[in-house]
């Protein structure tokens, strides 16, 4: 049923082309006039309900302190390297000038007043965390209101003010604070550049023509213009994550250009058989086009599996970028037999270019693409496939120890937040957090927030003061501000140790359980901890609890998926015990690079930093579902090889031989996409690039073309083992059944599912 869907939707695409891009583009053109008429910005609510920190958020927000909204900070020193105090002469007029222009900033509902400190004397707790204790440095703390009443704009104005300021005052001026975070733009454009550039040098050598090389990268970009618009319209609605768009672009680029190379790729076989470009094009959607559909969904429903976390943020975060992919296979089955019928016969051929890189040689023009081109490029992967399948054990056992070695350093992973300090030096957020953390400490650039209710016991507040000042792990408190309206009062807290350091999420978890319980008592009133790394913390735990039920859930999700597909019980079991594996490998290079620096600075990493809290999660529902793209497009060929010789030998050999060209080649093309985000300068979206990299590198080489061709060759026929009582419930027409094939494909009876 779906072939025959696929058939006529990709004949009439490519039989009116011009029809179906001229909607792509009306599409694209809508999507983005959308954006632009009711798309909101990206915001990110590091929450979760249940969650400690989110009560404190509730106190702080029904207190109307302020302290809900977006904060900058401004940090200064005298330009002449700390000689000068900000006590005496043009240092202190300079930084009296500077809070003032700051604070006529449109939108700023205050500022500290770092000279005002200065007047009350005292050590640094006395003046509010805003001089040092030397005199040197200086903080001129900004309170805007909520992210919902502000913009990029707002960010801009602060910037240019910095600009001008520091041309006028004797003063070296840097920048930071959640007003960066929220609206910097985020890391991906030079990234999604590189790794097209790199993708249409991939196609070009694996096809030797510039149309086709052409055809997937243009399919891709039409997807990510309507896939990032849609998710610009999304965030209208609801609060959509920084690092969606730039997850999506990575993901979308990926999948899109791999889709396409697939159909481009069975296309190109059907015309090397002479069949006319458009009947091609149609018949390559009706073939390669159903794995397209199967694997995209698999990619979506691994994706959709993040709402297990019960955390809002990865929950919208996951929808925006299964919409991407979503869009990819719409386009791949759609707009890509459009191009290709467009196209014509010109993809038969090879550009004389093209030979020569190839081949060395330059060869001759020929009309159509030879049909023994693809038996020559696949005799040398027939040659390993058989070489694997004649010593299975030794090559199954070898690949499988290898990638459990690679997972032994996620024993020692460890989540948390990367702060300001993991940002390169070029960076003012950096230089800003390395000066907080020279004249204050290094827990100033991650305060944390006490919310408290003292209804019912007037005296907590001192208590609370007194017991949270007295911890280990805290540098000190600033005086407390009381809310006369609601009673609620708020203690910024300073730790003794930076944001992403593992004994601050310990402080944490100290107050919680010990600190606060201890100066409350039995009596009515509550507090609770907050503060974006308490929030994070709070979200690193709860995603560590729950990404066991995520794996069990996608695990089932897909093997559910699959088994219709393949008829066949152990080949889908064996697909996700198989891309487990891959999985694991990338977590335990990801712990590698990052937290023990090995080969850091070759992807620009200037310190060690832990594993951002939600990626571990993100990244298991996004790679599951690409290894699965490539397990479904190689067993896909396998089994019609099977269908077709009833040998399981043999189909192992011809199928993967046949795919294996095609599909190193979409790995190199998703390996480059996600490497040149790997460089980026967010340390986020680094791990987010090398994980992705990772995992479908070594799926693409040691899985696919090791340890699958080594595994199905031990089992054999019981490869394909079905219950007779499923094999009758499960629909026909599995992907497997290559029912549109122009050539007979009968030479061998069906086989039977084997019933043991």
């Amino acid at each position: 049923m779906l072939s025959k869907v696929l058939l006529r939707l990709g004949g009439g695409a490519a039989r009116h082309p011009w029809r179906v891009i001229a909607a792509w583009l009306i599409a694209a053109a809508l999507a983005v006039l959308a954006a632009i008429a009711v798309g909101g910005r990206t915001a990110d609510s590091m929450t979760a309900p249940g969650l400690d920190s989110g009560r404190a958020a509730e106190l702080i927000e029904r207190a109307g302190t302020g302290q809900e909204g977006m904060t900058a900070q401004v940090v200064v020193t005298p330009l002449d390297g700390g000689a000068t105090f900000f006590d005496r002469g043009s240092a202190r007029t300079a930084l009296t000038r500077l809070q003032t222009e700051v604070e006529r900033l449109p939108h700023v509902l205050g500022t500290g007043d770092p000279a005002g400190a200065l007047d009350a004397g005292g050590d640094t707790a006395v003046r509010g965390g805003l001089v040092s204790a030397d005199g040197r440095i200086a903080v001129v703390r900004v309170q805007y209101p909520d992210q919902s009443r502000l913009s990029g704009e707002d960010l801009d104005a602060l910037v240019a003010l910095g600009d001008r300021l520091r041309a006028e005052l004797p003063l070296r001026i840097e920048m930071g604070g959640s007003l960066f975070y929220a609206f910097s733009d985020p890391d991906g454009g030079a990234s999604e550049l590189i790794g097209l550039l790199a993708a249409a040098a991939i196609l070009f050598l694996a096809f030797g023509s510039l149309v086709a090389a052409a055809l997937p990268i243009g399919m891709a970009v039409f997807g990510l213009t309507v896939g990032v618009a849609t998710m610009t319209v999304l965030a209208g609605v609801t609060d959509v994550p920084t690092f969606a768009p730039v997850l999506g672009s990575m993901v979308g680029l990926g999948v899109g250009i791999d889709y396409a190379l697939f159909v481009l790729a069975r296309h190109r076989e059907y015309l090397a058989r002479g069949l006319d470009p458009r009947e091609a094009a149609g018949r390559a959607v009706a073939t390669a086009g159903r794995p397209v559909v199967f694997a995209g969904s698999t990619v979506v429903v691994s994706i959709l599996g993040l709402a297990v976390a019960n955390v809002p943020f990865m929950t919208v975060g996951g929808l925006a970028v299964s919409i991407v992919v979503l869009i990819m296979v719409v386009a791949s089955v759609t707009l890509l037999p459009a191009f290709l019928g467009a196209a014509g016969p010109r993809l038969a051929r090879a550009s004389r270019i093209g030979r020569v890189l190839r081949t060395g040689k330059p060869g001759r023009p020929a009309g159509r693409q030879d049909p023994a081109a693809g038996a020559a490029h696949a005799a040398g992967w027939r040659r390993w496939i058989a070489h694997v399948s004649r010593h299975p054990v030794p090559y199954a056992v070898g690949a499988a120890g290898l990638l459990l070695t690679a997972t032994l350093p996620v024993l020692g992973l460890r989540v948390g937040l990367p702060d300001d300090g993991s940002l390169p030096h070029s960076r003012t957020e950096r230089r800003a957090h390395d000066l907080v953390a020279e004249g204050f400490g290094p827990g100033t650039n991650g305060p944390l927030v006490v919310a408290a209710d003292p209804t019912g016991d007037p005296g907590v507040l001192d208590r609370l003061v007194e017991a949270v000042a007295a911890d280990p792990g805290v540098a000190s408190v600033a005086p407390a501000h009381v809310d006369r309206a609601t009673g609620i009062a708020t203690l910024v807290v300073f730790p003794t140790t930076s944001p992403q350091d593992r004994a601050t999420a310990e402080t944490v978890a100290r107050l919680r359980t010990d600190v606060l319980p201890a100066a409350i008592g039995t009596g009515p009133a509550r507090a609770h901890v907050g503060g974006a790394a308490a929030s994070l913390s709070d979200v690193g735990q709860r995603t560590s609890e729950r990404l066991p039920v995520l794996v069990a859930t996608v695990l089932a999700l897909s093997f559910l998926l699959l088994v219709p597909v393949f008829r066949s019980i152990l080949v889908p079991l064996k697909a996700v015990l198989l891309n487990l594996l891959s999985i694991g490998a990338a977590y335990g290079v990801m712990v590698a690079v990052f937290q023990w620096g090995w080969g850091g600075a070759l992807i620009g990493l200037e310190a060690t930093v832990p594993i951002v809290s939600f990626i571990p999660m993100f990244l298991f529902a996004i790679l599951f579902g690409l290894s699965m793209d490539y397990e479904v497009f190689l067993l896909s060929r396998v089994r019609e090889e099977y269908l077709r010789t009833g040998d399981n030998g043999t189909a192992i050999v011809e199928g993967v031989s046949r795919t294996a060209r095609i599909i190193t080649s979409a790995a190199l093309i998703m390996v480059a996409v996600f490497l040149s985000f790997a460089v980026a300068e967010d340390p986020s979206t680094k791990m987010f690039g090398l994980g992705l990299a990772t995992a479908i590198f070594i799926d693409a080489t040691v899985v696919r073309m090791v340890l699958v061709p080594a595994t199905m060759t031990l089992l054999g026929r019981t490869n394909w083992w079905l219950p007779k009582w499923l094999d009758r419930l499960l629909p026909r027409s599995p992907v497997g059944t290559d029912d549109t094939d122009p050539e007979p494909t009968g030479e061998a009876p069906r086989p039977r599912p084997v019933d043991r």
